[in-house]
């Protein structure tokens, strides 16, 4: 294969898409020469253009509702879906036949992310796709859309670079990394999307960004996308005379964004609706969603905008004529958006748990609490320590394991997500963490201006695959966090008592992609030839810990147990339930994802344990 002529990066968000690419033969240094890739997409049946984002929707029409070549694409035939703007619109009308919001399905451990399950209220008579397949769709049409427009460049001899949120576990990346594959991406690289942000924002730089910071800077990424809202912390420290980045720690999964939003906006017009005598059923609530989303965006990205018309339509015959409508205004987007969704608290607010209703409907399981003032405030107070491992810190104003400190100080924060076009959002997140750093005796962070809050993860992961070539800043991290596998313990059985289970460290933090972990010579015993289960923890805080560390005790705050994985380990002429001794070996790939070998004493056979699982459980295979 010839040396790719362009790296690009590609963003497979919650609600929009994006491709980014950077020209390798003609940027160097601090000059890049970078492009958004305009899509072709449909808008209309039969209508193409080309839009900077693909809108992350599939819609899956009726056989007889459109006419033959209204869902064709420059670069094929007929198609029995479509995917971007028209999918986007075209199902704000019939919400029943439109897949949204896969990304935060394909990290859903409660379901099985290969069945059939998308849209998750569709009737019998609707065709269901996979979160999965719907992922495979999106990243699909964006490597045939490149083609299309760049023939002499095929996107398999490209550096591709696909964005993930910072707290994807492993199970979600190794998911990922199947989408693109399928997809038919080859070789890909997966980045932390917070990350990516902080890459655009150097970028756009050209050079300056070292002037904004310094040695002993922390900055907190704050990340709101569709779907999930991402934290993240990354140090500046310098080494041999030049400024280095190290990220530091990233926050839980939190599965609170835009899609939140758009329901709050949809329930304040459905109460406002009511109060003029018209009642929306669930149907039309759902399309209201979609019709708020549409608003948002627009009052968002356009402050000369008060007010945006809703139209829903009914679903009986007289379509016009049950239409409802009505309007969204500036005033109730600022009023619920910033009060609802960045209250003002203090540092020592932590997100609210409420008690669960015995029986629930299947769906995604979003944050119980809505406010990510309260979110922030538990991160950093569960950080205050992110730093004691690094060199170069100590001394810094962003070092509270050196004070009395209650919480982490950031001491510039860098805004990615659509949100944060609204100036009022950006205002209130700052005070309150500035009011959080001066009531703790610290000094005020900074805002970083200048990014691009639509594209900035496109364009960031484009130019990290021209940093991984050796000509740029690059950021530090590896894996985000420490990894576990539980080992139980060989002990007399005991009526009404599980047996105890200490965590072996088999990936600590940090670890970079690329590179291996062998375990100590340390055997453990592995049962083939019947259905087992493996254990897995992960850990933000536990930095200290190495490969081979064991855990016979850890706190709840310590460690976090992640999706089990059942397995059945092929026999290969042993015994069903046999006990072989086996060596433990990790390693993370150089696209991201952890991978763990059983590996038998005195053979060459190699058992991997697969991260990727069904419904929770997931697999292992015989190499």
């Amino acid at each position: 294969m010839s040396e790719p002529r362009y790296s690009i990066g590609i963003d497979l968000g919650t609600t929009h898409s994006a491709l980014s690419y950077v020209d390798l033969a003609a940027s160097d240094g601090d000059k890049t020469t970078q492009h958004v890739m305009p899509i072709a997409q449909l808008t209309t049946p039969g209508a193409i253009a080309e839009l900077d984002l693909l809108p992350s929707f599939l819609y899956l029409p009726h056989a007889d509702e459109l006419k033959p070549g209204d869902l064709a694409l420059p670069w094929t035939g007929e198609r029995d879906f479509a995917v971007g703007e028209m999918a986007r619109s075209r199902g704000a009308g019939t919400p029943i036949r439109l897949v949204s919001s896969a990304k935060s399905w394909l990290c859903h451990p409660g379901v099985d992310r290969r069945a059939t399950i998308l849209p998750s209220d569709a009737p019998p008579e609707v065709a269901r796709v996979s979160p999965l397949d719907a992922s495979v769709r999106y990243l699909t049409h964006l490597r045939e859309a490149w083609n299309h427009a760049h023939p002499d460049a095929p996107f398999d001899q490209q550096h591709v670079t696909v964005t993930i949120p910072a707290s994807f576990d492993p199970a979600a990346r190794e998911l990922t990394a199947e989408a693109a594959s399928v997809a038919g991406y080859g070789a890909m690289t997966l980045l932390e999307e917070p990350q990516a942000a902080l890459y655009s924002w150097i970028e756009k730089s050209t050079g300056g960004w070292r002037k904004s910071v310094k040695v002993g800077d922390v900055i907190l990424v704050v990340d709101v996308g569709g779907g999930t809202t991402d934290l993240s912390l990354i140090a500046v420290i310098e080494r041999d005379g030049n400024l280095e980045l190290h990220r530091v720690a990233v926050g839980d999964h939190i599965l609170l964004g835009g899609d939140n939003m758009d329901l709050a906006l949809a329930h304040v017009v459905a109460r406002k609706l009511a109060s003029q005598g018209t009642q929306a059923d669930p149907w039309q609530l759902r399309a209201l969603t979609y019709a708020c989303r549409s608003a948002k965006e627009t009052l968002l990205s356009d402050p000369s905008v008060e007010t945006v018309p809703l139209v829903v339509p009914s679903r009986g015959s007289k379509l016009i004529g049950g239409s409802i409508r009505t309007e969204l205004t500036r005033a109730e987007l600022t009023q619920i958006i910033l009060e609802g969704f960045f209250p003002p608290v203090d540092s020592a607010a932590r997100p609210v748990s409420r008690a669960r209703t015995g029986l629930t409907q299947l769906g995604l399981p979003y944050a119980q609490d809505a406010g990510i003032t309260r979110h922030l405030a538990a991160f950093l107070g569960r950080q205050v320590g992110a730093l004691a491992e690094l060199d170069g810190m100590h001394g810094s104003s962003a070092a509270p394991f050196e004070t009395n400190s209650t919480f982490l100080h950031p001491t510039a924060v860098l805004f990615n997500g659509g949100v944060f076009k609204s100036p009022l959002l950006v205002e209130r997140l700052m005070t309150t963490l500035n009011g959080w750093l001066q009531a703790d005796g610290g000094e005020p962070a900074r805002l970083l201006e200048g990014a691009d809050l639509d594209l900035a993860v496109a364009r960031g992961a484009a130019y990290y695959g021209f940093v991984k070539r050796g000509r740029g800043v690059r950021i530090r991290g590896g894996t985000a966090r420490s990894y576990y596998v539980a080992i139980e313990s060989a002990m007399p059985a005991v009526p009404g008592m599980e047996p105890p289970v200490s965590a072996l460290c088999v990936a600590p933090f940090g670890m970079e992609e690329g590179t291996d972990a062998p375990l100590p010579e340390q055997e453990f015993g592995l049962v083939v030839g019947e259905p087992v289960r493996f254990r897995f923890f992960g850990s933000s805080v536990r930095r200290q810990d190495q490969v081979g560390t064991m855990l016979d005790y850890w706190s709840a705050d310590e460690l976090q147990e992640l999706d089990e994985i059942e397995a059945s380990l092929p026999a290969e002429g042993r015994g069903t339930g046999e006990v072989v001794p086996v060596r433990l070996h990790a390693r993370v790939t150089e696209a991201g994802t952890l991978e763990l070998e059983a590996i038998p004493r005195g053979t060459d056979e190699r058992w991997k344990v697969e991260f990727d699982v069904r419904g929770g459980a997931g697999g292992a295979s015989d190499m």
